[in-house]
């Protein structure tokens, strides 16, 4: 190790990633992608690959035991690998579980966690086929990697978007952040006064969004249904405008994206303005949504207009006019990233 030090801090998570994998190169014909999309494709046969994809939850950096409880924890940490599925138009087949956990879970938490294992696994047609557990010193951890299958010509990459396609986006965005205000607030009150009880009425639906996130395997049946194959995808964990950068860095593009155009929930909204927040900085920073981001060629438009589930919010423009966000004004802000930093 030489004696110049870098922090993790200033690289974020997928800078990181680059420089601890620079040197690595595929060396196997039937790795197709390696590490940079929301999976790894490996080739299988002539015509199907399979895609991998492996996601950490922390105790006390992604989940807090005070309010997540652990059967919807289980179910979370299966959904939000199945996403990385979906994000690359495939199926997810299997999971295996890893677990590091400390002397403080019995055997009966550990029982209701592989509930919320177990129920997702049946929701999302996904068997349980192996995994790993140990010790912990430092509260629970939770590892959990997908396989799922595709059709070769049916992946979609990151890397794909062109000039003139649509930017669109399943569902709405931002519930699961303020969720997850509304229960650090009410964590807070509890920790002041714990004979107070949590006020977590009229805020059931973005509270789910943030303990029971759903991934969109629906929309991949929907797309399959309207003959669309997205020209790029990405699942949207750490914000949208986190996603979009990423999405327009891997296909070498811009884009412009109409703030009146982003679809916000009316609770959202209203819980948003109670915490003196902007509902749009939310869905566009707030992450853990889990929705899909992906683009498609304007002459699949028609297909997908007026569908509940997708909602067309800009279009990708050339690499050098740049990323741009625009508001109810019309005035073009440079989009930055401002959600979920990993260090």
């Amino acid at each position: 190790m030489s004696e110049k030090t870098t922090d993790i801090s200033d690289l974020g998570e997928f800078g990181l990633i680059d420089q601890l994998t620079k040197n690595f190169e595929l060396k196997n014909e039937n790795s197709l992608v390696g590490v940079g999309d929301d999976a790894a494709v490996i080739q299988v046969s002539e015509d199907t690959v399979q895609l991998i994809s492996t996601d950490m939850l922390v105790e006390g950096i992604h989940f807090n035991l005070m309010y997540m409880p652990l059967k919807h924890l289980g179910y979370k940490a299966v959904a939000v690998n199945v996403s990385d599925i979906c994000a690359m138009n495939g199926i997810a087949q299997q999971i295996t579980v890893s677990l590091a956990v400390s002397s403080r879970f019995p055997l009966e938490a550990l029982e209701e966690l592989y509930e919320g294992i177990h129920l997702a696994c049946t929701n999302y047609g996904v068997d349980l086929v192996g995994g790993d557990t140990t010790s912990s010193t430092s509260g629970l951890v939770i590892n959990v990697t997908v396989l799922g299958t595709a059709k070769k010509e049916d992946v979609v990459y990151r890397s794909g978007a062109k000039e003139y396609d649509l930017l669109v986006v399943t569902g709405d965005l931002g519930a699961a952040y303020m969720g997850l205000q509304v229960l650090e607030r009410e964590k807070e009150v509890f920790k002041a006064n714990p004979s107070i009880q949590p006020d977590l009425d009229g805020h059931d639906y973005i509270i789910e969004r943030q303990l029971k996130p759903e991934a969109r395997k629906d929309i991949i049946g929907y797309l399959k249904e309207l003959e669309v194959k997205p020209t790029a995808m990405i699942d949207i964990s750490d914000g949208l405008a986190s996603e979009i950068l990423h999405l327009c860095k891997a296909s070498k593009v811009g884009c412009h994206v109409y703030d009146e155009k982003v679809p916000i929930d009316a609770k959202t909204s209203m819980t948003a303005i109670d915490f003196n927040l902007d509902p749009n900085t939310c869905a566009l920073n707030g992450g853990e949504d889990y929705e899909l981001l992906f683009t498609i060629d304007q002459k699949d438009f028609d297909k997908i207009k007026g569908n509940p589930h997708m909602t067309v919010i800009g279009h990708i423009t050339n690499e050098n006019d740049g990323i741009y966000y625009v508001d109810k004004n019309g005035s073009a802000i440079t989009l930055k990233a401002q959600g979920w930093k990993h260090f």
